[in-house]
């Protein structure tokens, strides 16, 4: 037997889930599934992000965990309105082997059809991906191009002299010497690796 977590969402106080939620569980009876789990935001926006909206988080939380084998939610756009956050959504499902059902929008990822949409959500997520690494490589080369330095700021040479002479000196610690000279870790570690 499959496994369901409904997600309902409204935006307003005013608003009621019940309907979605009604007509969810008459679909799971009738396909014979066993919901085992009612995932309910009151009240918020699809607009907001996952951190803002607790059933969904606890919801994408729990599927990683395989709490169930399907998600079951009344529209695409309960589940959230920024198309950047819905095609994160779908990848997590996907790599976490949760199917998706969307009632209004005949989605049901255990067909042929559905799976078929699961993959083209891959395909665009990697060419998301692909397009913000370009523009954040193109940003790095323009910020070059004008003189920019990149990367965190050099330490000051008398500090990196004093780390160099405790370090040959010996009896401190990487991280005491990190803290007493207000640099981090890596830094101070940067500076023994030369050494040798």
């Amino acid at each position: 037997m499959r496994r369901v977590a409904l997600y309902t969402r409204v935006s307003t106080d005013k608003q009621t889930t019940e309907n979605q939620e009604r007509e969810l569980r008459d679909i799971a009876k009738r396909s014979g599934w066993q919901i085992v789990e009612v995932y309910q935001d009151q009240g918020i926006s699809g607009a907001k992000g996952r951190d803002q909206r607790p059933a969904f988080d606890a919801l994408c939380k729990d599927a990683t965990r395989r709490k169930f084998d399907m998600v079951m939610a009344w529209s695409v756009d309960r589940l959230g309105r920024s198309l950047q956050d819905l095609v994160g959504f779908l990848s997590e499902l996907h790599s976490s082997g949760i199917d998706l059902f969307l009632h209004q929008q005949g989605i049901d990822t255990t067909t042929p059809a559905g799976k078929a949409m699961f993959q083209m959500m891959g395909v665009f997520a990697e060419f998301e991906r692909a397009m913000i690494r370009d523009r954040v490589n193109s940003g790095l080369a323009r910020a070059k191009a004008q003189g920019k330095v990149l990367g965190r700021p050099k330490i000051d040479p008398a500090t990196e002299s004093a780390i160099l002479k405790a370090l040959k000196k010996g009896g401190i610690g990487i991280r005491k010497l990190a803290t007493l000279h207000n640099v981090g870790t890596g830094t101070v570690q940067r500076i023994r690796e030369a050494m040798s």
